[in-house]
């Protein structure tokens, strides 16, 4: 199911790519028009780039929208409907390359009216520049590989503009390299949309999602006390978001805690990472010999300490289930003991990091850490127990 947010963004990107559409389209006719009347050979390739933006953002706002919708056949979402427009894009900007290319080839040499042709140029490259510069801006803050990839567009769209304002100036002064500068703007488009298709294709072939990441997710899961290690870590790509496939070794012989801390786990990791927007976990549990449990006390070789947080020193016990004997043991101290707020939220996550089995505590088991150890599948004890 798309979570809320990601609604959100999917709404706020679809705005921004409807945009994208009607400035290209200005573009498109105003470099057009003002190609054909100064007869500028450079400037009338840029229009026909700048059309084909048309489409290519017509299809980034069909992608964007395909992508927000949920049907029963697509279980892990139609997340990749904008890979299909970033592919889309890439191959508009290449068959731009061509005809600009073409144009500068087979074109005849002529030097364009400068006096209709430099302003619009001018404007032309500021107003894709500026653009292209904020929808890269949006396309990362919105997670949305498709505006991404508008945005680059864009940015390709200045840079040939460029090269013909610059060619335009030229002409000016007597030189006659409106056809050279058509040639130059088309090797240029025409690296951005392979550029552009590659990303694409990856994406459409599964690529897994980059490694630095899926290492700190699992470091996250195995992080958790109940998991023993992650076992398998599958994950692909599906429009510049992530899937997660995961198998883990599971320390519990209760088919119940290990159902809850998968559950808990699917529900962590795309909160924490906010890319993924599935997770699956797959427990493999089984019971073991050995347990690790935590009891507050007052100092090393100390009584107990009947308040929990406050609890200047911990002791670790490993414990042999099968022979009911303390094999190891430790104190460590609690770094949070002189804090004055969050202590419980402090506590609890330190404790969890120490990896518990179990947990003995005074009172009715109640607070912010003994409700995050409970959370984690923690087995919550009392003294008398």
């Amino acid at each position: 199911m798309t979570s809320e947010k990601s609604k959100q963004d999917l709404h706020s990107a679809r705005g921004r790519a409807g945009v994208s559409i009607g400035l290209n389209l200005a573009l498109a006719v105003s470099k057009g028009v003002a190609g054909t009347i100064s007869g500028s050979t450079a400037l009338i390739g840029d229009a026909i780039h700048s059309g084909t933006d048309v489409l290519a953002s017509l299809a980034t706002y069909i992608g964007l929208y395909v992508a927000g919708r949920e049907h029963p056949s697509f279980p892990y979402g139609l997340y990749k409907a904008e890979t299909v427009a970033t592919l889309i894009t890439s191959i508009a900007v290449i068959v731009a390359a061509y005809e600009i290319g073409r144009q500068a080839i087979f074109g005849t040499e002529r030097l364009p009216d400068v006096a209709v042709a430099l302003p619009v140029a001018g404007v032309s490259l500021l107003v894709a520049l500026i653009f292209g510069l904020y929808q890269l801006k949006e396309g990362r803050r919105l997670h949305s590989p498709a505006l991404q990839a508008d945005a680059r567009d864009y940015l390709a769209d200045a840079l040939s503009t460029g090269i013909v304002f610059s060619g335009l100036i030229a002409t000016k002064f007597g030189y006659a390299v409106d056809r050279w500068a058509a040639a130059v703007v088309s090797l240029f488009v025409f690296r951005a949309g392979a550029a552009l298709l590659i990303t694409a294709l990856k994406d459409l072939l599964d690529a897994s999602i980059d490694r630095e990441t899926e290492r700190k997710i699992i470091a996250m899961v195995e992080k958790h006390p109940r998991i023993t290690r992650v076992k398998q870590c599958l994950s692909r790509t599906a429009g510049g978001r992530f899937i997660i496939d995961m198998d883990v070794a599971m320390k519990t012989p209760s088919h119940k805690l290990a159902d809850h801390v998968a559950d808990r786990l699917e529900e962590e990791i795309p909160q924490k990472f906010p890319l993924v927007v599935m997770a699956r976990i797959r427990p493999h549990f089984s019971s073991d010999t050995k347990i690790r449990r935590i009891i507050p006390v007052e100092r090393p070789e100390g009584k107990f300490s009947n308040h929990f947080v406050r609890s200047p020193w911990f002791l670790v016990e490993t414990i042999d289930t099968e022979k009911k004997q303390v094999v190891k043991r430790k104190f460590v101290e609690n770094p949070y003991v002189g804090k004055e707020r969050k202590k419980g939220l402090l506590v609890g996550n330190w404790l969890l990091s120490l990896k518990p089995d179990e947990v003995v505590t005074p009172g009715k088991h109640q607070g912010t850490a003994i409700v995050l150890l409970k959370e984690a599948g923690v087995d919550i004890r009392s003294p008398e127990e």
